[in-house]
C-alpha cells in the first residue's frame, strides 16, 4: 500500500475568513505589541485556555505601570474582551469593552483611529444579542473613523463596511446594505458572509437585476478563492520573468512599488494613532499622496502585463469572469459547479452553457468540516476488510445527505450533463465528489461489501472533474499548449531522502510498507535557522520503494522506454529540469508533497524530490510551484501519486491549487491525484485502465475515461472488495477533463 496525495485545493475563503472583530490599537509597540500579537493568535486557534492568562496578566501588568487612562491599556482590555466574546461570555466582555473606549475618549477623544477597534467590536456583541439599534451608530462610527484617518481604499476601512452591511441585512434592510456592498465589490474587498447573502436577497426583492446580481456574486466567489494562492503566484513572479528583460523590469518595478505601499501603510497606521498634538499632519498627506501615486502606477502596470504580457497576467492576476464567459466555456454537455463556504450557510452556483442557477446552502464552514471529516472516515483501506456489522465503514446515507446539501438545489440544472466540473473551496477541497450518492440508500452500511456496489453513485451518472478555480477552468482551455506530444511517459518516482543511502528505486532492499502521514511533527520543526537538518527531514520521509513498481508497470503497459523511468537519486530535481519534459504526453511523480507553509522559508507548496548532499540554487530537492512554472510541458496528464498526506484532515489546506496553477501555465492539461493511501495493486490497475482507454480512444476524454476505468474495477465482482469505494475510488481528475 502506499499514501496517496490528499486532495487539498487551496481554494480557501481568504476574504470570507475576515472576522467581525478588530484587532488592537496600532498605538501598541516593542513587546506590548507582540504579546498582543501572540494573544490573539492563539484566540483565533481556539486556544482560550492558554490565551485567557496571557491578556489577563497583560492588563493586570499595564494597569499597574500607566493607571486606568492609557492606550495600551485601553488595547489590552479589547484583547481580553475579544477572548470572551470568541467564548460566547458576552456579558463580560461587555463592560470591558465600554472600559476601553472610555479611557480611549478621554485620552484622544472617539474620533481618533484608536478607538475605531473598540467601537467595531462592541457593536459586534451588540449585533450578537440582537441589539441593532446600540450596535448601528457604533458601526457607522467606527467607518467614519477609518474612512477619514485611512482613506477610502483601505482594509481595515472595508472591515467596518461589511460589519455595517451586515448588520443592515440581519435586521433585513437590503436595501440600504446593497450599496455598502457594491463599494465593497468595487474595491475587491467583499466578504463571503456579507455579499452573498446580500446580493441574493437584492435579487430577490428586485433591487437588482438577475443578471448583475449572480455576476457580482461570482465576482465575490472568485476574488475569495484566489486570495488563497495569493502567496504562491507572487513567488511565481521574479522566476517566471526571469527569460524577458522587459517583463522582468517591470515584475521588480511592481513589486517594489508594493512592498513602498506596504511600508507607508504601516508608517500612517501608526501616525494616525498618536495623540493629535503629536501628530505630523504634512507627513500623513505626503504620505496618503505617495500611496495614491503607487496605486496609480501600478494600475497602469496592470494594463502593460495585460497588453504585453497576457499570458503571465492570466496567471498572476486573473480577473474573475462573469456568468457568460464561463458559460462560454463549456461545451453543450457540460455543467460546472461553484461553491462558496461562510461561517453560517454556504452557496452553490451551477452553469450550463444555456442556463445559470445559484442558491443557498444551510451547511457552514464548521459543519461542511464535521461532515466531510466523518465521510471519509470510511476510506480508510486499513479498516477495510468486513463490512459486516462494523462501524467505521463508508457511511451511504451520509454520502447522500451531502448530495441532496449540495448539489441538490440545483440538481434540475446539472443532473442530465454527462460531465460535471466542480470548483470546490474549504472543506469541500477535501470531498470526493464522485462518492455522492444521488439515491438515499436501503441501508447506511451494507452488509456485505457487495451491497456498495449497488449505490447510486454519483459517478455512474456523471464523469466529474476539479478545478482549483474558476479561472482554472480558462487556463487549461485558452492557454495550455495542444502540440502533440512524441513520447508516451517520463516519471520519477521513489525519490531517496537520505542522501547516505545508496541503491535506488527496484534495487533497494527497503521493507515496501505504506507510506506514514507526518501526523506529530510540523515541517518547520526540521529547520534550524535558515538551514533545514536534514537527518530529522530524512528521517521523517518514510521511503516509497512500492512506487519503483508501479512506475515500472505503467510504463511498460505505455510502451514507455526504461530510460525515461528516474527512480531513486535520479528521481531529482535535476533530472526534472533538464528532462526534454515538452517531448512526453504523460509525467508522473510519486512522490511526498508539501503544503504551504509545511517548511519554514517555503511559501508555496512543493514535491519532494531526492536530497542531494550538497543543496544548490538548481537542486535542492524541493520542486516548488515557482519551479514547476518555468518548466516546459505538453502533457495530457500530471500524475501525483503518493504524496504527504499531513493536511489530509485539515481541509482548506494549500496544497494543489500553487501546484495546479503552475502546471497549466507549463503546459499540462489536467492533474490525476489520489484522495488518500491507495492499495497499490488498485493504483497500477486503475491509472493503467484509465491510460487503456484513452488510448483506445482519445476523444473519450481525462475524466470519462477515469471514470470508465473506477466503474470497470466497481463492477469486477472476482473480489467482494472491489465494490467497496476506498479501493475503487480513490483517484481525482484536477483540470481540463475533456477531449481537446
Amino acid at each position: 500500500m502506499k499514501s496517496g496525495i490528499h486532495l487539498i485545493v487551496t481554494l480557501g475563503l481568504a476574504l470570507a475568513a475576515s472576522s467581525s472583530l478588530s484587532a488592537p490599537s496600532f498605538a501598541q509597540q516593542g513587546s506590548v505589541a507582540a504579546l498582543s500579537a501572540k494573544i490573539n493568535a492563539l484566540s483565533r486557534a481556539g486556544k482560550y485556555a492558554e490565551a485567557l492568562p496571557l491578556a489577563q496578566g497583560q492588563l493586570d501588568s499595564l494597569e499597574k505601570k500607566y493607571g486606568s487612562d492609557n492606550r495600551d491599556v485601553a488595547a489590552a482590555l479589547n484583547n481580553l474582551a475579544q477572548i470572551y466574546g470568541a467564548q460566547g461570555r458576552d456579558a463580560e466582555a461587555e463592560p470591558l469593552l465600554k472600559r476601553a473606549i472610555a479611557i480611549l475618549d478621554r485620552v484622544s477623544g472617539l474620533d481618533s483611529a484608536d478607538a475605531a477597534p473598540e467601537l467595531n467590536n462592541l457593536a459586534a456583541l451588540d449585533e450578537r444579542q440582537r441589539r441593532y439599534a446600540d450596535a448601528e451608530p457604533l458601526y457607522q462610527r467606527a467607518v467614519a473613523i477609518r474612512q477619514g484617518a485611512l482613506g477610502p481604499d483601505h482594509p481595515d476601512l472595508a472591515i467596518s463596511l461589511n460589519n455595517l452591511a451586515g448588520l443592515y441585512q440581519a435586521e433585513g434592510r437590503s436595501a440600504d446594505a446593497l450599496p455598502i456592498v457594491e463599494t465593497t465589490i468595487t474595491n475587491g474587498r467583499a466578504q463571503l458572509r456579507v455579499a452573498l447573502p446580500v446580493l441574493l436577497a437584492a435579487q430577490r426583492q428586485q433591487l437588482l437585476a438577475g443578471d448583475r446580481a449572480l455576476d457580482a456574486a461570482l465576482n465575490v466567489v472568485q476574488r475569495a478563492t484566489q486570495s488563497s494562492a495569493a502567496s504562491a503566484v507572487n513567488k511565481l513572479a521574479v522566476r517566471l520573468a526571469a527569460g524577458t528583460d522587459r517583463l522582468a523590469q517591470l515584475v521588480r518595478r511592481d513589486q517594489d512599488l508594493a512592498a513602498e505601499a506596504e511600508a507607508l501603510d504601516k508608517s500612517l497606521l501608526s501616525a494616525v494613532s498618536k495623540d493629535r498634538a503629536k501628530r505630523d499632519a504634512a507627513g500623513e498627506a505626503r504620505s496618503r499622496a505617495r500611496l495614491a501615486a503607487i496605486a496609480t502606477e501600478r494600475a497602469g502596470l496592470q494594463k502593460t502585463f495585460a497588453t504585453e504580457f497576457p499570458d503571465y497576467a492570466a496567471l498572476s492576476n486573473p480577473m474573475p469572469m462573469t456568468a457568460r464567459e464561463i458559460q462560454a466555456l463549456l461545451s453543450p454537455d457540460e455543467a460546472m459547479v461553484l461553491f462558496a463556504v461562510a461561517d453560517k450557510e454556504s452557496f452553490v452556483f451551477a452553469l450550463t452553457r444555456d442556463a445559470v442557477d445559484w442558491k443557498p446552502v444551510s451547511l457552514g464552514g464548521d459543519a461542511l468540516s464535521a461532515k466531510v471529516a466523518a465521510f471519509r472516515r470510511g476510506l480508510d483501506i486499513g479498516k477495510a476488510s468486513d463490512a459486516s456489522g462494523k462501524a467505521g465503514l463508508f457511511d451511504l446515507a451520509l454520502a447522500n445527505e451531502l448530495y441532496a446539501a449540495l448539489l441538490g438545489p440545483v440538481d434540475a440544472l446539472v443532473r442530465d450533463k454527462r460531465s460535471l466540473l466542480v470548483a470546490p473551496v474549504g472543506a469541500l477541497t477535501a470531498l470526493p465528489f464522485h462518492l455522492l450518492v444521488t439515491e438515499p440508500p436501503p441501508s447506511a452500511i451494507p452488509e456485505t461489501f457487495a451491497g456498495y456496489r449497488d449505490a447510486a453513485w454519483l459517478l455512474k451518472r456523471q464523469a466529474v472533474s476539479v478545478l482549483p478555480a474558476a479561472s482554472s477552468l480558462k487556463a487549461s482551455r485558452v492557454f495550455a499548449r495542444k502540440e502533440q506530444s512524441t513520447k508516451p511517459l517520463t516519471g520519477f518516482g521513489d525519490p531517496l531522502f537520505n542522501p547516505s543511502r545508496e541503491g535506488s528505486g527496484s534495487g533497494r532492499t527497503a521493507v515496501k510498507q505504506a507510506s506514514r502521514a507526518l501526523v506529530t511533527s510540523a515541517y518547520t520543526d526540521f529547520w534550524q535557522g535558515a538551514g533545514v537538518d536534514r537527518a530529522r527531514l530524512a528521517a521523517a520521509l518514510p521511503q516509497l520503494p512500492d512506487t519503483a513498481d508501479e512506475l515500472n508497470a505503467v510504463a511498460k503497459d505505455l510502451g514507455a522506454e526504461a530510460s525515461d523511468i528516474h527512480l531513486g537519486a535520479e528521481a531529482s530535481e535535476t533530472t526534472v529540469k533538464r528532462a526534454p519534459l515538452a517531448d512526453y504526453a504523460i509525467i508522473y511523480f510519486a512522490t511526498h508533497g508539501l503544503v504551504a507553509g509545511d517548511v519554514k522559508g517555503v511559501a508555496e507548496p512543493s514535491l519532494v524530490l531526492s536530497i542531494p548532499n550538497q543543496p544548490s540554487d538548481l537542486d535542492d530537492g524541493l520542486l516548488t510551484s515557482s519551479e514547476v512554472a518555468q518548466l516546459k510541458l505538453n502533457a495530457d496528464w500530471v500524475v501525483l501519486s503518493a504524496c504527504n498526506t499531513i493536511a489530509g484532515d485539515k481541509p482548506g489546506a494549500e496544497a494543489l491549487s500553487g501546484l495546479a496553477r503552475s502546471f497549466f501555465y507549463a503546459g499540462a492539461r489536467a492533474l490525476l491525484v489520489s484522495h488518500w493511501s491507495v492499495d497499490s495493486e488498485a493504483a497500477t490497475r486503475l491509472t493503467i485502465s484509465t491510460f487503456d482507454r484513452l488510448k483506445a480512444d482519445p476523444k473519450l476524454g481525462r475524466a470519462e475515461a477515469l471514470r470508465q476505468a473506477m466503474l470497470a474495477y466497481l463492477n469486477d465482482t472476482s473480489s467482494a472488495r472491489n465494490a467497496y469505494p476506498a479501493f475503487w475510488a480513490p483517484f481525482a481528475l484536477i483540470g481540463e477533463g475533456a477531449a481537446r
